[in-house]
């Protein structure tokens, strides 16, 4: 059984990619669940990051906050720019602006730790990072996206909040707090929990891709080559940052990823939730949930073998 997780979790980018084919050429395969099912899963797999925290992940912040402190700040600050900067350069329509602009602003992708284990990456610093910027993305998130969209659509920032801290942070906790007090439970799940958190993403790519087929059928090459861009400038000037500040190789292929890698599915929840006036705007973060899983297990093949 072990065997067959760790099969399906190396193996979950070309997974993804499977079922956002099928469900893109055959919707009805997955538009029986409906979309508000997405932040339930979301939370089932926040749930499975907790569990997997521990009180030596808050020392290694503790320890090294410089790098911490940088990798976040390199995180919010390139994704969400690097968003405003396509979705003007290629004149986006608004639903589909606003979609990538949500993807920008969300905290590091569930997928990242591994990928940076793949790519024999500093793990503690990858992981220190997805904790401090899922933290801080009850506020980060709605800022940003207020700040960058605010003037084409209405943001409801504290609506928003109140989502991130249901979906994300509540769930993790009670999952730190089951590994707290439940530490044989924990132990018997934990090695399970890579292959099951990425059946739950292909599932929640695979209901976001068939209930906007239709819509990706017609509009959808622009929309891939802004996610592709995005999401290929983010992992180049991830690594960009960690070059120029004399970082050691295993820190700039952390940072990289984490800069990389976006929790896009919580860009389209909160597009569902929040914005369901502007049905395109959950389209860019289905394409960045598939595309992203592809290119980091390409990144990661990259710098095991060629980039120093």
């Amino acid at each position: 059984m072990k065997r067959l997780c760790n099969y399906i979790a190396q193996w979950m980018g070309a997974m993804v990619l499977m079922v956002a084919l099928i469900s893109l050429a055959w919707p009805s395969s997955f538009l029986w669940i409906d979309t508000f099912t997405i932040s339930p899963l979301l939370g089932v797999i926040m749930f499975g990051m907790g569990l997997t925290i521990s009180p030596n992940d808050f020392r290694i912040v503790l320890s090294r906050p410089r790098d911490i402190v940088l990798g976040c700040m390199t995180q919010y600050i390139i994704m969400p720019l690097l968003a405003w900067a396509l979705v003007t350069v290629f004149s986006l329509p608004k639903e589909l602006a606003l979609g990538v602009i949500l993807v920008g602003c969300c905290p590091g992708g569930t997928a990242s730790n591994v990928i940076t284990y793949l790519a024999k990456g500093d793990l503690a610093l990858s992981v220190g990072m997805t904790a401090v910027s899922t933290l801080l993305a009850p506020l980060m998130t709605p800022f940003l996206v207020w700040l960058l969209a605010g003037t084409m659509v209405e943001v409801d920032t504290v609506g928003m909040l109140l989502s991130i801290f249901y979906v994300i942070i509540a769930p993790i906790t009670a999952g730190f707090l089951c590994q707290r007090f439940l530490p044989r439970f924990t132990s018997s799940v934990v090695g399970y929990l890579p292959a099951f958190s990425s059946l739950v993403i292909a599932l929640v790519v695979g209901i976001v891709v068939s209930h906007n087929a239709s819509r990706l059928l017609v509009g959808g090459a622009l929309v891939i080559i802004v996610v592709v861009l995005h999401n290929l400038l983010g992992l180049m000037m991830g690594y960009g940052v960690g070059w120029l500040m004399r970082m050691p190789r295993e820190k700039r292929v952390a940072i990289s990823i984490e800069v990389g890698m976006q929790n896009s599915g919580l860009a389209s929840s909160l597009a569902v939730l929040h914005f369901a006036a502007y049905p395109l705007a959950t389209i860019p973060g289905a394409v960045f949930s598939v595309w992203h899983n592809i290119s980091g297990a390409l990144a990661a093949k990259l710098f095991q073998r060629h980039i120093p």
